[in-house]
């Protein structure tokens, strides 16, 4: 295990992170790619109109600089960039549409999925020729069962999963900067012990990026990412957790990912059934927000359930493995 190579990975993301902020956010700005604010949503979010988005940029950017300086090229590498890139791409395409070209919604839902779609195949396709056990591990118990073709339909569907989740978690200052570097370093920690030295080296790259984004991104924030980001994070994470054989452990690890995603579900099928809304907002961060709770007291909770379910799930993974 090269502990000192992943450190090193994290803290060159880190600085190259920094160093993008200030040419990148003013370049953002001039091109008035500012974030466009619900009007439905907490009157306090109201003043974040015109913030720049599509700060994801430096995200990708400073973490692929650091991956390719550190990681041998091998399936494993090119499995993560295409995942994490792949999806990144597709964020940057909605985010430039909606913001450049003025258009609301941005990538059409068919257009979304389609390159989502792709994007996955082409995982798919370099986990196929990695040959890529298909068998997925029970958290926590020696069980196992081996899928299969099928697992590659669950490769796909993991990604939706994750995607989506991570995506929703981007509504506040900080939140998912703060929930992917605790999320991103507990799988950093696991591709260590499984000897999955790409996948830390990976892991400990976005860590650092999302850690050196977070100084421009903590409340208030200079920049927010966009889709561009929180879509390239979400398939970094179901990349690592596939690479790593703990598909079924990103659900605790990423619990926070989990619950923004429920609290979405939950409230869209009960107004659809029942007229009714469970939450007085989703994703549920927004809820806590419309409760009284400030935005700072919500991330911080948001960062401390990130912590635990991190923690629970190297605990998991620990009994898997009889570490």
């Amino acid at each position: 295990m090269d502990y000192a190579s992943t450190l090193w990975t994290l803290g060159v993301s880190f600085l190259l992170a920094v160093l993008l902020g200030p040419l990148c956010i003013p370049m953002l700005r001039r091109l008035k790619f500012g974030q466009q604010v619900r009007d439905d949503g907490p009157q306090s979010h109201l003043k974040k109109s015109g913030t720049p988005t599509m700060g994801g940029i430096i995200i990708l950017l400073a973490m692929t600089v650091a991956f390719l300086k550190f990681s041998d090229r091998g399936w494993p590498f090119w499995a993560l960039l295409v995942a994490s890139l792949g999806f990144g791409l597709v964020g940057f395409l909605d985010d430039f549409i909606k913001i450049a070209l003025k258009r609301s919604l941005g990538l059409t839902a068919m257009q979304k999925l389609f390159g989502q779609l792709v994007v996955s195949v082409a995982f798919c396709f370099i986990i196929y020729r990695m040959d890529l056990s298909t068998a997925v591990a029970v958290p926590g118990t020696d069980w196992s069962l081996d899928l299969g073709w099928a697992y590659y339909i669950l490769v796909v569907v993991i990604f939706f999963a994750a995607t989506n989740a991570v995506n929703f978690t981007d509504g506040l200052d900080g939140l998912l900067s703060g929930t992917s570097a605790l999320a991103f370093g507990a799988f950093a920690i696991v591709a260590l012990e499984a000897t999955q030295q790409q996948s830390a080296i990976f892991s400990a790259a976005v860590v650092g990026a999302v850690l050196g984004f977070l100084v421009y991104n903590a409340h208030p924030a200079k920049v927010f990412m966009g889709d561009s980001g929180s879509l390239g994070l979400g398939g970094g994470i179901g990349a690592v957790a596939i690479l790593t054989k703990t598909e079924l452990l990103l659900i605790v690890i990423g619990g926070v990912f989990v619950l923004e995603m429920l609290s979405v579900i939950i409230q869209v099928g009960s107004f659809k059934t029942r007229g009714k809304r469970v939450f007085k907002m989703s994703p549920i961060h927004h809820h806590f927000e419309l409760t009284g709770w400030s935005e700072w007291r919500v991330v911080m909770t948001f960062w401390l359930a990130g912590l635990v379910f991190a923690a629970i799930g190297l605990i998991l993974y620990k009994g898997i493995g009889n570490l």
